[in-house]
């Protein structure tokens, strides 16, 4: 694992005045405590429309979503939800520059074929971008593979190697590292347990990429960073 210089996590109190007792996948709650109310959404790879349906009634906001599948599609516009059928791969390319206040990712960038390019398209999409994904640095990920030499079968990654989505595996000190490669400005992150906690915000980044499950990040384009891709 290569070297990434080490980034003080922010303080994190998204989560703290989170209900937990209505169901709510705990990562959604925790995108919802980073989306301020009324704010202009676009949610990437929405699926069913879960997550957007949550932004829309406990934060009024204004959201829209891509989806790749047509029965995500469907499921959505079956809740009210003004979602069309994309590709974050090829066709954030077509929306201008801060369209939307917040641009959301929920457990899709390593099922993205270019995640770098989608990584640079969701900074200039929106002025504050909240992406969570699976951490392929936990402990159960690591121990599948040392002792038992297989690709894990986990809650977050239920899929067998040959039906999974997920094609770039990415580790939380994978991820702040290509934050820095194409000059992300961290404000805010978090690491989840595997029983969907939040992890303590003094721990060092290696800790959360041993012990966390997922990791949920607030970013926003860095004074160095390019407003467009190549």
């Amino acid at each position: 694992m290569r070297s990434v210089t080490r980034v003080a996590p922010a303080p994190w109190s998204a989560t703290d005045t989170l209900p937990r007792s209505d169901g709510a996948r705990v990562d959604h709650l925790a995108v919802l405590g980073l989306v301020p109310p009324s704010a202009r959404v676009l949610d990437i790879g929405c699926g069913d429309g879960t997550l957007l349906a949550l932004l829309r009634d406990r934060r009024g906001v204004d959201g829209r979503g891509i989806e790749l599948s047509r029965e995500g599609v469907n499921a959505c516009l079956a809740r009210g939800l003004p979602v069309i059928q994309g590709d974050a791969d090829t066709d954030l390319a077509n929306y201008p520059d801060d369209a939307f206040d917040v641009v959301v990712l929920s457990q899709t960038i390593q099922a993205t074929r270019n995640p770098r390019i989608v990584l640079e398209h969701l900074l200039r999409i929106g002025r504050q971008v909240v992406i969570s994904f699976p951490n392929f640095g936990h402990w159960r990920v690591r121990s599948e593979l040392a002792f038992r030499g297989r690709m894990p079968v986990t809650e977050l990654m239920p899929e067998e190697w040959y039906e999974t989505q997920n094609i770039h595996h990415c580790t939380i000190r994978d991820f702040v590292g290509l934050c820095r490669t194409v000059g992300a400005h961290i404000e805010k992150a978090t690491a989840l347990d595997a029983r969907g906690r939040p992890m303590r915000i003094s721990m060092p980044w290696w800790v959360w990429n041993l012990m966390g499950a997922q990791g949920v990040f607030l970013l926003r384009r860095g004074d160095g960073s390019s407003s467009g891709t190549a």
